[in-house]
């Protein structure tokens, strides 16, 4: 099968994967005093290193290693309200964000939290004038994605963040989709980061935040990690995403100049389809594309031989159309056929080509069929 879904999971790089392999017969608790349990202890700071040397500024924060970017996501959000610090009542995201975010400040809004969702323009890009009437001297918390993970467009992070510093406020980064791809503003007060998404192992993320951040903790019972997270770290997962976040920062600019070059490709290879969101400002490794009257979800259960979505995969299960695209206004019928193409370091010219080639087959089929509308 030909793999185009990297906004779900990216392949493991074979650096990473070798990471791990050390670490995987068990027997190794990095949190134990013994021999054994220091050198996993020395692998687990090594990857800290590693995973803290993309981020602007890290000497001035926790890396705190999570499950992924949910946990990350959740525990900057809730726990930052939760804090004894916290005398504010406002929380303020984008319409377009992650389910991890949009469902952690509508669990706030049940505390008492005031919610604000900003509107996005037509190319996904947030309305800053809204944003600037929004962000107030009540506001706790300013949260928005870097590189969306439907439409891969990049907000003006540096701009929002400035707003919400301007009136004493934190701003969160979810840095998932963006981080080892993009250069990292240097403006965040807290950034989620998942290793999956830059060619690590699932099930590990991480949260960095400013030592003058006081988060309540989601989990305790352990005094892990500072007493900041409790439970007992994984070395191989660890590990997996501090090589993983090494070869990113190696290869970052190989990389980007390559997927953009398979960007151009794919532009070429599918010139009837629309591209959703700004087609300039956006990470090139997502190709989210419309195309009124086809179905989605029919394409993809008639092109078995390509991995690619509809959307997001965290949120494919609900049945539900896609926030994202609803929030750019498009119609029923282009948020219907819209598919979500993504490919990175991994992917060959030859099979993105093929791959394209097998939807644009499944496509035409669905136009010639009795029922297409």
């Amino acid at each position: 099968m030909i793999y185009l879904d990297y906004q779900a999971t990216t392949p493991m790089a074979p650096e990473a994967k070798a990471a791990m392999m050390p670490w995987l017969d068990g027997g190794a608790n990095p949190h134990s005093s013994h021999r054994i349990g220091r050198k996993a202890a020395a692998a687990v700071a090594i990857a800290e290193e590693q995973i803290a040397a993309l981020l602007p500024n890290a000497e001035a924060g926790h890396l705190i290693f999570t499950s992924g970017a949910t946990e990350s996501l959740n525990w900057a959000i809730k726990g930052l309200w939760l804090s004894d610090r916290n005398k504010r009542r406002k929380v303020v995201t984008l319409a377009t964000e992650h389910a991890a975010t949009l469902d952690s400040v509508r669990y706030l809004e049940k505390l008492g939290a005031e919610v604000i969702f900003l509107p996005v323009h037509k190319n996904g890009l947030v309305d800053m004038e809204r944003a600037a009437a929004e962000i107030d001297t009540d506001t706790a918390l300013v949260t928005a994605m870097l590189v969306n993970n439907e439409i891969g467009v990049i907000q003006p992070i540096t701009e929002l963040a400035a707003l919400a510093h301007n009136v004493g406020a934190y701003f969160l980064l979810d840095a998932v989709q963006g981080y080892g791809r993009v250069a990292m503003p240097e403006t965040c007060d807290m950034i989620a980061l998942s290793a999956h998404k830059i060619h690590g192992p699932i099930g590990v993320g991480a949260l960095w935040f400013k030592k003058d951040i006081a988060l309540q903790p989601l989990f305790h019972g352990g005094h892990q990690q500072g007493g900041l997270r409790s439970g007992t770290l994984s070395p191989a997962l660890c590990a997996g995403f501090g090589a993983a976040a090494f070869l990113a920062r190696q290869k970052q600019a190989e990389d980007f100049a390559y997927i953009s070059e398979l960007f151009a490709v794919a532009k070429a290879e599918m010139p009837d389809w629309i591209i959703n969101g700004s087609e300039d400002i956006r990470w090139p490794g997502n190709f989210n594309i419309h195309q009124e009257g086809i179905d989605s979800s029919r394409l993809i259960s008639d092109t078995r031989q390509v991995a690619f979505s509809a959307g997001s995969a965290c949120s494919s299960g609900n049945g539900r159309p896609s926030h994202v695209l609803k929030a750019l206004d498009l119609s029923q019928k282009a948020v219907r056929g819209s598919i979500r193409i993504g490919f990175g370091r991994y992917t060959t010219i030859e099979d993105l080509v093929t791959g394209l080639g097998y939807i644009r087959e499944a496509a035409e089929k669905q136009r010639k069929s009795p029922f297409f509308s």
